[in-house]
């Protein structure tokens, strides 16, 4: 528990960093598609314990989970594109590119990726929430830099740390870059307080 309340507080840190909401406030009915890749899948978790299924709930909208295991950032872009059409979110949740950083592709190109797909979203007048993914150290977990320098300058929503917190602990994760169930909801809570924050919830 003391562990979900330092996540939430360094959460809140983040999200209040914006001087006023970035999000307007999500229709009862809207629809909200959780991309990425395993992370967003849910490898790791029990059925219907992936962060988007408890998401939905604790959202009262529909979430769509389209995670890919094993998924980069090249793969999501070719891939994006026809998910927002099919389903015409109000709501991305992107959480990318931890593949590009397991595999160790240059960072650039995961930044230009992930700024493509951000572009695809907004063509269609659909906010981003973008959440960072860790690279990992020696001993502290740590969003790579590009997430933070993508929410500012596309100015979107950013959560860098709960990913880095629960990677940390070895009570929330299934392996050494998964989450566990009790991980998964830790990132699913985190989300939900993040979109109050903003104004979507």
């Amino acid at each position: 528990m003391k562990k979900w309340i330092i996540g939430l507080a360094l959460l809140g840190v983040i999200a209040c960093n914006k001087q006023t909401p970035m999000l307007s406030k999500l229709p009862d009915q809207a629809v909200i598609l959780a991309f990425g890749d395993s992370l967003t899948y849910g490898t790791g978790a029990a059925a219907e314990h992936d962060y988007p299924s408890i998401l939905a709930g604790l959202a009262g909208r529909e979430v769509i989970n389209a995670g890919v295991p094993g998924e980069i950032s090249s793969e999501g872009l070719i891939r994006l594109p026809a998910l927002l059409d099919e389903y015409q979110p109000n709501l991305l949740i992107l959480i990318h590119g931890g593949n590009d950083i397991l595999r160790q592709i240059n960072p650039e190109q995961t930044r230009d990726n992930l700024k493509a797909m951000i572009a695809e979203a907004k063509q269609r007048n659909i906010a981003v929430v973008l959440m960072g993914v860790p690279k990992f150290g020696l001993v502290f977990l740590h969003s790579a830099e590009f997430y933070a320098e993508l929410a500012q300058s596309e100015q979107v929503p950013v959560d860098l740390e709960s990913l880095p917190t629960i990677l940390a602990s070895n009570a929330l994760k299934s392996d050494t870059v998964h989450p566990n169930d009790a991980g998964y909801a830790q990132l699913a809570k985190n989300i939900a307080v993040l979109l109050q924050q903003q104004g979507a919830l």
